[in-house]
């Protein structure tokens, strides 16, 4: 009896101890959140008393010109649909040709900058840093550059889509390299293998398939992005949305949102049921 009152009271106080580090965590992460709105100057009377615009923005492109709803007249809504899914269609191919670009890239350089496949601390470290840099920057200041340097156009998107990718996907890539199984490339090296077969015939064959995935991932990634490029005039739908909303035609930027939505989700749904699939045949026996 004594050590089930003893086992209780050790139970309440372990009860009480995780309470008080529950309690204490929100207090921490309270000041915390206080401190950095206060830090970066959030205002939540600001906020509150502007919100009302925001929700009319949403009602404005909610109506047509005429006052109706915009799903009351989809042709009206529609109006430029053929050109639009021009431009639609120019952005996936911009995703499309970066991805490509920025996987092949990447597929290069992930070997160089795995510990387990390069023996050269150096080389390695400096594949690393510069598949940190690709990553680091953002699309949008690649794009900016290029267009400086190759005028407007779906090339400048391109680019920065391409050595984006490659800086996410080398890092993605190397990882699985340094986690497959070092049997296979051992075998190789006993047979007299060198680098490359190492690579080809010990490595490949275990990480084709996540290499897919991430690459098809990265493309889903890829066709929101090269939507917003075209704000800076690298191609694609993005620049015809930004001039719809510069000049306040509010039906149009409803119809271009939706349009852009649609093929996301779509893109999305079938790369998502690839990768799965993908996935699915390698780890079966």
């Amino acid at each position: 009896m004594t050590t089930l009152n003893t086992m209780g009271v050790a139970y309440a106080q372990a009860v009480v101890a995780k309470r008080r580090q529950l309690w204490l965590g929100l207090l921490v992460l309270g000041v915390c959140v206080l401190f950095s709105g206060h830090i970066t100057e959030i205002s939540l009377s600001k906020f509150f008393n502007n919100i009302g615009a925001f929700t009319s923005y949403i009602d404005r492109i909610s109506h047509l010109e005429n006052g109706h709803w915009v799903v009351s007249d989809p042709v009206e809504w529609f109006w430029g649909w053929k050109k639009w899914l021009a431009l639609m269609g120019e952005t996936l191919l911009m995703a499309y040709v970066g991805t490509l670009l920025g996987a092949f890239a990447a597929l290069m350089l992930c070997f160089l900058a795995s510990k387990n496949m390069t023996q050269s601390t150096w080389v390695v470290f400096t594949t690393r840093r510069l598949l940190e840099f690709s990553r680091t920057v953002p699309e949008m200041v690649f794009a900016l550059i290029f267009v400086v340097a190759f005028s407007l156009g779906p090339l400048p998107g391109i680019l920065a889509l391409a050595i984006h990718t490659t800086g996410a996907l080398g890092k993605l890539f190397a990882e699985v390299v340094e986690n497959v199984d070092m049997k296979p490339v051992e075998g190789v090296i006993a047979t007299g293998g060198g680098w490359l077969h190492k690579v080809r015939f010990a490595v490949l064959p275990q990480v084709a398939s996540n290499f897919a995935s991430y690459a098809l991932l990265r493309f889903e990634i890829n066709v929101r992005s090269a939507a917003v490029l075209g704000f800076v005039g690298a191609g694609g739908i993005g620049q015809t949305l930004l001039e719809v909303i510069r000049k306040f035609y509010y039906a149009d930027v409803s119809a271009l949102l939706v349009l852009i939505i649609a093929t996301v989700m779509l893109i999305d749904t079938i790369t998502e049921r690839v990768r799965h699939r993908l996935l699915g045949q390698e780890s079966a026996p």
